[in-house]
C-alpha cells in the first residue's frame, strides 16, 4: 500500500521493494528510475528530488536521453537570424567535427572530462587550432542552451582559453602597394581594392552594393546588405554580419573621383544596380574572381595576401590616422570593442614618439641643462 507524505509516495511492490512516485512540475506523475531494497532508500530518493524541484535544477528524466547530434542540429535549425554562411558553417563542424564522437552520447551523459579528451584528440589528429576553437565555440553555445532547457545541470564546456583563435599576424599592405593591386586588376575590379581597403568594407559588402547605396559626390557608402555564395554555389542576400554591419562609411576625397568613374562605367542605371559585377555583368563570386586576384597579385609583385587583408590594412591605417575606438567601432561595423581594440594597439608609433620625447627630457636633467 502506498504511504501518504508531503511530497510524493512509496508503495511496497508485490516483490517486496519499494517504489517512488512524484509528480512533475510538467504535471506528469513519474516513477523513480529504479526500486528500493528498502523503504528508507526510497524517502531518501523523494527528498533529494524534491530538493531538485525546489533548487530549479530538475528537468525531464526522457527529455535528458536526447543525443547530441539531434540536440545540436535542432539548435541551428532553430536559430533566429542566422546568416545562410553561419549556418553553413555551423551544419560542417556538427558532421565533420562534433558528431562523429559526441553525436550519439546523451546530452545529460556529456562531462567535462569527455569535452576536454574530444577536443584533445581534435587536435592531436591535425585538426587547425582556429577550427578546433570554432567547433568548440559552437559545442559551448549548444550546450549552453541544454544547460537553460536543464538537460544538463552544468554546461561540460569548461576548458580554460579553448575558445579563443589565434590566428596568424596577416600581411599589412602599405598604400603603395594597395594602389599597385587595385592597378594590376581589369579597371571593372580596380574601385573594389579602393572600397574594401579604404572603407573597410568585407567582400560580401561589396558585393551586394548597389547604386542607391553609394553618394559619389558626398564619398559616402551605406552598408544594408551582404552577398553570401553557399557551397551549394547559390547566392544569397542577406543583413550584415551584425546590427552594426549597417552603417555609413565616408571615404577619403581623393578616393571619390575613382568612384565616380567607377560608377559612370561598370554600374546599370538604377537604384538597384550593383555596383560590382562580373565580366558578363552577373553578381560577383568570391570563386570566379580568384584568378584575377592571384593574376594581379603576381603583377604587383604581392604574395600570400588574401582579399580580407585589405579590410585590415584600411583598419589599421583608420588607427594610425586617429580614430578612436568609437570611431572604428563604427567603421568596421562591430558592436564589440575587441576587434577594434586589436587596431589602437597597433599605433605603437604614437608610444613611441611620446616615449622618445620622454627619454629626451630625463636625460636633459640628468645632464643638468
Amino acid at each position: 500500500m502506498a504511504t501518504r507524505r508531503r511530497f510524493g509516495r512509496v508503495r511496497k511492490l508485490p516483490s517486496g521493494r519499494y517504489q517512488a512516485r512524484y509528480p512533475g512540475p510538467d504535471g506528469v506523475d513519474r516513477a523513480a528510475p529504479q526500486t528500493f531494497e528498502r523503504k528508507a532508500d526510497a524517502d531518501r530518493w523523494l527528498a533529494g528530488m524534491e530538493g531538485e524541484l525546489l533548487r530549479g535544477d530538475w528537468s525531464a528524466p526522457e527529455a535528458a536521453r536526447v543525443q547530441l547530434g539531434d540536440y545540436a542540429a535542432a539548435w541551428i535549425r532553430e536559430r533566429p537570424g542566422l546568416r545562410p554562411r553561419t549556418k553553413q558553417l555551423y551544419e560542417g563542424l556538427l558532421r565533420l567535427h562534433i558528431a562523429p564522437v559526441l553525436g550519439r552520447v546523451p546530452v545529460a551523459d556529456l562531462t567535462p572530462a569527455g569535452v576536454r579528451t574530444w577536443r584533445a584528440d581534435l587536435l592531436a589528429g591535425g585538426l587547425g587550432p582556429s577550427t578546433v576553437a570554432k567547433a568548440y565555440r559552437l559545442l559551448r553555445a549548444v550546450l549552453g542552451t541544454a544547460e537553460a532547457d536543464r538537460l544538463v545541470r552544468r554546461n561540460p564546456c569548461q576548458v580554460v582559453g579553448a575558445s579563443a583563435e589565434h590566428p596568424a599576424e596577416r600581411p599589412m599592405l602599405t598604400v603603395a602597394q594597395v594602389y599597385a593591386l587595385a592597378d594590376a586588376l581589369p579597371d571593372r575590379f580596380r574601385m573594389l581594392v579602393l572600397l574594401g581597403t579604404f572603407g573597410s568594407l568585407r567582400w560580401g559588402e561589396l558585393a551586394a552594393l548597389t547604386r542607391g547605396n553609394v553618394d559619389a559626390d558626398a564619398g559616402l557608402v551605406t552598408v544594408r546588405a551582404s552577398l553570401a555564395e553557399l557551397t551549394t554555389g547559390e547566392l544569397v542576400i542577406g543583413p550584415p554580419k551584425s546590427a552594426a554591419g549597417r552603417r555609413t562609411v565616408a571615404l577619403p576625397a581623393s578616393v571619390r573621383p575613382d568612384l565616380r568613374r567607377h560608377l559612370d562605367s561598370f554600374v546599370a542605371p538604377g537604384a538597384d544596380a550593383l555596383v560590382f559585377t562580373g565580366p558578363k555583368g552577373a553578381a560577383l563570386r568570391r570563386s570566379n574572381f580568384q584568378k584575377f586576384w592571384r593574376a594581379a597579385l603576381s603583377g604587383a609583385g604581392l604574395d600570400g595576401v588574401h582579399f580580407h587583408d585589405l579590410r585590415h590594412t584600411g583598419n589599421t591605417l583608420t588607427a594610425h590616422a586617429g580614430a578612436t575606438l568609437s570611431d572604428l567601432m563604427s567603421r568596421m561595423g562591430h558592436s564589440s570593442t575587441r576587434a577594434a581594440s586589436i587596431y589602437l594597439h597597433t599605433t605603437s608609433d604614437r608610444d613611441r614618439a611620446v616615449a622618445s620625447a620622454l627619454d629626451a627630457l630625463l636625460t636633459e636633467r640628468a645632464s643638468g641643462t
